[in-house]
């Protein structure tokens, strides 16, 4: 079992052999991969365990690296290293990662990264990942693994007392975190169960992690889009017994627009494993479309959806604007295009509140349109595959009744009693 390095020898050399020589010092293998795309000018001395030709080669493309330049050659050594790192970790050979780099390096070091399970310790020292131009390419990365950032807060090139420390804390860091891993007492695993969640259904998920956690591990996923990413990550590497999707608004979120979109896969989280999905349209009744000063801008989903002439709720910086029939009838066909691809069909359940698909839509509440939950329920049962089953509940999403025929569907999904509250404790779900 190895931890791995990366870094561009010809720009931080002496960083690098600190941080193999204090992880060899702590008693660990090392794989130290050297990922440098300069003009070769530098020829450290330093010798790599993986040179970027072999990177190259690994990438099909050792040819094209000798006369590649910048991006070219980037791309090159990003999928050379995302398939070391990959093939290692299918041999079991990871322990853990660690980069040191630059932007390039960290562009390149992040995407071999992912290819390692939740779980196996991943450090990246950088100044590169807060600069405000680049959140969105780092937060794609950050939001989606359990990666641990260090800011290098200067730059780590040469060597000095300050990038002294920070080797030998990253280095400390992921030496930790192995050791740490190889220290735990082996523990019983339970079955455990992804619950989509957000603050306008939070009641329903307490309520439902109140009857599934006697006989689950009950792990919240935050579904404001960029959670609902990691979950598209998570689950296909065996993490979830099975998926409760109380909150996939982020898919309506793609549909029409909005600010939370996940992209038009998020439906496909379990659609090729054998595990029990439990859809419910939870948030389906509003677009995220803040800031209210979007209204002042021609912004083009507020024209295009005269966002302004609908019910919403105004909570700066947030605006939730009500959905209309028409797309909810839209987002209902387009949910069962997707869940009619399940491969097992009779593991996927769809379980509709009548009343209220959060908090903002029930009866009273600034978003309430029955007529509106309405069309989307009749479009659903329009278009789902006839071997989905589909519950029907007269009560709101957040109602302790909803809760218990999601994990009476749950349980059936499953094929077995499951986790029941006793007989008469809520009254009937009606179907």
């Amino acid at each position: 079992m190895t931890i791995v390095i990366v870094g561009m020898l010809d720009e931080r050399e002496e960083a690098l052999g600190l941080i193999r020589d204090r992880i060899r010092e702590r008693g660990h293998k090392t794989c130290l991969i050297d990922v440098s795309v300069g003009s070769g000018a530098i020829v450290p001395a330093l010798m790599p365990d993986v040179t970027v030709g072999e990177l190259a080669h690994l990438a099909e493309s050792s040819a094209g690296l000798a006369v590649a330049r910048g991006d070219a050659a980037t791309a090159v050594v990003t999928e050379g290293l995302r398939a070391k790192v990959r093939g290692m970790q299918a041999n079991g050979e990871v322990q853990g990662i660690i980069a040191i780099t630059g932007m390039t390096g960290a562009l390149i070091a992040l995407p071999a990264m992912m290819e390692l399970p939740f779980g196996v310790p991943k450090v990246l020292i950088s100044g590169a990942t807060t600069q405000p131009a680049h959140a969105a390419i780092f937060g794609d990365y950050f939001s989606r693994s359990d990666i641990t950032v260090m800011h290098s807060v200067v730059d780590t090139v040469g060597m000095n007392p300050l990038v002294r420390t920070l080797a030998l804390n990253g280095a400390d860091a992921v030496s930790g975190m192995v050791e740490g891993r190889l220290a735990a007492p082996p523990v019983e695993p339970r079955p455990s169960v992804a619950v989509t969640e957000f603050g306008y259904v939070d009641k329903g998920a307490y309520y439902i992690r109140e009857l599934l956690q006697k006989d689950f591990e009950i792990v919240s996923i935050h579904a404001m889009g960029m959670g609902d990413r990691a979950a598209l990550d998570l689950t296909p590497q065996g993490v979830f017994t099975a998926f409760v999707d109380l909150m996939p608004g982020s898919f309506s979120e793609y549909v029409l627009g909005g600010n939370r979109d996940a992209g038009p896969d998020r439906l496909d989280v379990a659609a090729d494993l054998a595990i029990p999905y439990i859809f419910c349209p939870g948030g389906f009744d509003m677009i995220s479309c803040g800031p209210p000063e979007r209204n002042d801008t021609n912004d083009p989903l507020w024209t295009s959806r005269r966002i302004a002439e609908r019910k919403l709720l105004v909570a700066p910086p947030r605006v939730q604007a009500r959905t209309n029939p028409e797309e909810m009838q839209e987002t209902a066909r387009a949910v069962a295009e997707r869940l009619n691809r399940y491969r097992n069909k009779a593991r996927v359940k769809a379980v509709i509140p009548l009343k209220g698909l959060s908090s903002l839509s029930v009866e009273g509440a600034p978003l309430h349109d029955p007529v509106a939950d309405a069309a989307f329920a009749s479009s659903l049962k329009s278009h789902l595959h006839p071997e989905i089953e589909i519950v029907e509940v007269d009560t709101d999403i957040n109602d302790p009744v909803f809760a218990q025929a999601v994990a009476d569907a749950l349980s059936r999904a499953l094929g077995d009693a499951g986790p029941r509250k006793e007989a008469g404790a809520h009254k009937e779900a009606q179907v």
